[in-house]
């Protein structure tokens, strides 16, 4: 009887010491400052993360001008594989300063170069193939 009204009372002591607690709320795994999820596409899956979070690569690509957000300061191209970054062929938002934005337009093909730190890149210069 005695065991029944010890476990009884440790049952509310556990009870009531997690009713003040929050619930956790998961984290998000993936963070892609780059571009958001929607914006990517191809196989990843071989995608190496070449560059580290401290240093950067510098790299050109051959592609196609699919999106332009002035307002977001980003071009989105689908471009060939990068072989400095060990990156597949895919489509992705990229970082542009305004006069690369201003230069392209949706559809051009063009030659870029970019700069890559982490899973980021920005566009640094674009050349319309002829």
């Amino acid at each position: 009887m005695h065991y029944i009204r010890l476990t009884i009372a440790l049952g509310f002591v556990a009870l009531t010491a997690a009713c003040g607690k929050k619930a956790e709320m998961p984290v998000a795994a993936e963070t892609n400052q780059a571009a958001p999820a929607a914006a990517m596409s191809g196989d990843m899956g071989n995608m190496a993360m070449a560059p580290s979070a401290t240093s950067a690569i510098k790299a050109k690509g051959h592609g196609t001008v699919t999106a332009i957000d002035k307002t977001a300061g980003t071009i989105t191209l689908n471009h060939g594989p990068i072989p400095e970054a060990k990156w597949p062929a895919m489509t992705m938002a990229f970082k542009a300063a305004p006069a690369i934005t201003d230069a392209a337009k949706v559809g051009d093909k063009v030659d870029f170069d970019v700069t890559l730190t982490g899973s980021a890149g920005e566009v640094t210069a674009i050349h319309k193939q002829p």
